[in-house]
């Protein structure tokens, strides 16, 4: 099992390019499959929630071509309409787009309840309700979802609660239906404008998005096109909070600063001093962290997957700090493994009370899911000593080469290795297209 080792205390200085988004990459690669012909995707992310998407289309027959290590071409021609088991959707949550990319290419589809990071209930009721409005027949079997429908049409979507993912599922499953669907109370977030921008792109027609209404007329065919992912805003974030947590100096490049507004606004105020250019800022951080209250909530509020980040620095600064979850229920599992390095923190349901410590203390912990790994680099970049983090595969699902990317910025942190990194699964630089065989046909 890989582990990293991080002897903390080192500021960082530099500069740091930002990656491609993965909540972008991992809604986009299904949403190709939509396409009728080959479709070429860059500033594709280099991680392990990627290769673990693309093993799956390929098990449905799509072929994917890596031209090099941002950039991949997905030809969807040979696709079939596959069973897709719990076995292969237990990996990672957002298998689940494949549902909405089936019902949109064939109207059909058997997926299975996707797994994914352990920080609370994630329902999928909105989606089904989503599907149901356009004109699929949904039932649960033994945790397979099976959808059918005998002609996909506009229709009508009021999302209960805002949803990314039943935002993004259900404009894949209504891009080629007949009619105009309309999505009330949609999500708005970077990533689910970039899915729209990429759909466009191939020719479907949607409007609204990054409002809460959401226009997909339906078309009849989308055709394969070039297109580049938006840079990744949580990746941007957290190594802003590495930055401030080492009182370092870091320019961050690759990044669209529009989008990290209520993530630049929270951290001037609690001291850092950064600097916005065109597609690059600088984050310089000397004095004292200021405490503050956050409350997660959906875009454009402060995001969910930078609110453990955040209660690593927060955990350094001056005075009492108070985060509150709005989205997820169970996530501070993590607050377990701060505290091992000294953080003084208190939870009460979806609160968490922090007292500022001036220094954390490095010891071995264990990354509980991803973004909760993150955390407790950033918090041992900071510590007194050497820590051990363990379960590193949860931190590689999400960031690219993140141990590469801090040393470049001075840290001093390696990587104990036994398992593959992310890219090894799929061509590089062939031209050849891998593909497998083990498509099994819907009934």
């Amino acid at each position: 099992m890989s582990v990293f080792f991080v002897r903390g205390g080192i500021s960082l200085k530099g500069n740091v390019s930002i990656s491609g988004a993965k909540n972008a990459a991992v809604a986009i690669i299904p949403a190709a499959l939509i396409s009728n012909t080959p479709c070429t995707i860059e500033n594709i992310p280099n991680i392990r929630d990627v290769d673990t998407l693309l093993d799956i289309i390929s098990d449905m027959g799509a072929r994917v071509q890596r031209l090099d290590e941002h950039t991949i071409v997905i030809d969807p021609t040979q696709l079939g309409c596959p069973v897709v088991p719990y076995e292969v959707t237990k990996k990672m949550r957002a298998s689940y787009y494949i549902l909405g990319a089936l019902l949109g290419r064939f109207g059909k589809a058997d997926v299975a309840m996707p797994g994914g990071c352990k920080i609370g209930a994630r329902p999928i009721d909105q989606h089904i309700k989503g599907f149901r409005a356009i004109g699929v027949d949904i039932k649960m079997e033994n945790g397979m979802i099976k959808a059918r429908s005998e002609k996909l049409a506009g229709g009508l979507v009021y999302f209960d609660t805002v949803s990314v993912g039943a935002t993004i599922n259900v404009m894949l499953a209504s891009v080629r239906a007949a009619g105009t669907t309309v999505l009330e109370n949609a999500a708005k977030e970077p990533h689910v404008v970039d899915v729209a921008n990429f759909l466009n792109t191939l020719g479907a027609d949607i409007l609204g998005a990054g409002t809460d209404i959401i226009r997909v007329k339906g078309v009849k065919s989308l055709t394969g096109r070039s297109y580049s992912i938006v840079p990744d805003q949580i990746e941007a974030g957290t190594f802003m909070l590495c930055a401030m947590a080492t009182r370092g100096d870091v320019e961050i490049s690759n990044v669209t600063p529009k989008h990290l507004y209520t993530i630049t606004d929270k951290l001037k105020d609690v001291g850092a001093v950064i600097t916005e250019f065109d597609d690059s800022i600088r984050v310089q951080m000397s004095g004292g962290i200021s405490n503050t209250n956050i409350k997660t909530m959906p875009y454009p509020g402060f995001p969910t997957d930078m609110q453990p980040q955040m209660v690593s620095l927060l955990s350094l600064a001056s005075g009492t700090s108070i985060v509150t979850e709005g989205i997820w229920e169970s996530r501070f599992k993590y607050v377990d493994e701060l505290a091992r390095l000294g953080a003084k923190l208190r939870v009460n349901d979806r609160t968490v009370v922090i007292e500022g410590t001036n220094q954390f203390t490095a010891a071995p912990v264990k990354a509980t899911d991803l973004r909760a790994g993150a955390a407790l680099v950033i918090a041992a970049l900071a510590a007194k000593g050497t820590t051990k983090i363990e379960h590193v595969h949860h931190i590689e699902r999400g960031y690219e080469d993140i141990v590469g990317k801090l040393q470049k910025l001075g840290a001093d942190i390696v990587r104990s290795d036994d398992s593959p990194l992310p890219g090894a699964a799929h061509d590089s630089g062939t031209g050849s297209f891998s593909s497998y065989s083990s498509v099994r046909e819907c009934s």
